[in-house]
Order: C-alpha cells, then structure tokens, then sequence
C-alpha cells in the first residue's frame, strides 16, 4: 500500500526535477542566444581595431 509520505516524496522528486530541467533549458537558450552572439560579435569585431579607427578617405573630398 502506498503512504502518504511516499507520494508526498515522489512529488517533491518530480518538482525538483522538473526546477532542475527547466534551469538547464534556461542555460542552454541563454548561452545560444546571449553569450554566444556576444562572443561571435567580440571576436568579429575585435580582429579590426586598426582599421575601424582609420578615418574614411571618401569623407574629406
């Protein structure tokens, strides 16, 4: 026969669980549409430094 605090266990498993799935899901899709984006804009951006600052010669005519 089935306790009652052996439901009540079994329910605080599936919630913790379903927390701890929903934070790693969270995570992913943060990592995939922030932090990722933001490195690749970094390092794009970062590799020109000496020609960003150049000022445009077409500017001045």
């Amino acid at each position: 026969m089935v306790t009652t605090a052996e439901t009540m266990f079994v329910g605080a498993a599936l919630v913790l669980f379903f927390f701890w799935f929903y934070g790693i899901v969270s995570f992913y899709f943060d990592l995939r549409y922030q932090f990722v984006p933001a490195v690749r804009r970094y390092f794009r951006d970062g590799d020109n430094d000496e020609t960003n600052n150049r000022p445009d010669p077409e500017e001045y005519l």
